[in-house]
């Protein structure tokens, strides 16, 4: 059995996630846990973010029932409105950390959501993947010449191609799976211990 866990990493829910996340990996180190980027920013979608109204809102709102922290510089870039969310270029970042260590896909993701919602840096910018691969004790260089390499971008096609056909389309969702058997565990909000009883009815099916 293993765990999946699909997100976006401008995903401000996923970022909400994360305490969660991490609460129930340490609970279970026997399992694995795949993390596959979605792509909730791409195409039409990828434009100011002072377009999308509901932003500053939807943060209050996450801050207020899963209290992660949200920056004053990514206060400072959203209260601007130019910076465009790609998540194309995210889940390229994604992949690139995942290559790096590929045991720790959840301290990264939620690393990498830390740099975006707490310090406002761009996931575009090669420099955020230098520093968190240098805070995490990876080969920097590697991380940012796999971030930027010709076959990154089939890497985050390959990630929402997944996504796709585990059925997701809300970020995030958590997984898991025996075979090709499937639950969904958590969608949207949900605590460790919620997950952890869901968890335990699944693995009772698989016995």
């Amino acid at each position: 059995m293993k765990l999946i866990y699909v997100f976006d990493a401008y995903c401000g829910w996923s970022h909400g996630f994360s305490p969660t996340l991490r609460e129930v990996a340490s609970r279970h180190p026997e399992l694995d846990v795949d993390v596959v980027s979605g792509g909730l920013f791409t195409g039409s979608r990828r434009v100011p973010v002072r377009e999308f109204g509901y932003v500053q809102g939807a943060n209050a709102q996450i801050a207020e029932l899963t209290g992660v922290e949200f920056g004053e510089a990514y206060g400072r870039l959203i209260a601007d409105g130019s910076f465009v969310m790609d998540s194309q270029a995210a889940a390229r970042g994604v992949a690139a950390l995942r290559r790096a260590a590929p045991a720790r896909g959840v301290e990264l993701a939620t690393a990498l959501q830390h740099a975006f919602y707490v310090d406002g840096l761009s996931l575009s910018d090669r420099a955020t993947y230098r520093k968190v691969a240098e805070q995490a004790g990876l080969d920097a260089d590697e991380v940012v010449a796999s971030f930027e390499a010709a076959d990154a971008q089939g890497a985050a096609e390959g990630d929402f191609a997944r996504a796709r056909a585990l059925g997701v389309d809300a970020f995030p969702t958590l997984l898991a799976a025996d075979g090709a058997a499937t639950t969904v565990l958590a969608r949207g909000r949900a605590g460790a211990d919620d997950v952890e009883r869901r968890l335990a009815a699944f693995a009772a099916t698989r016995s």
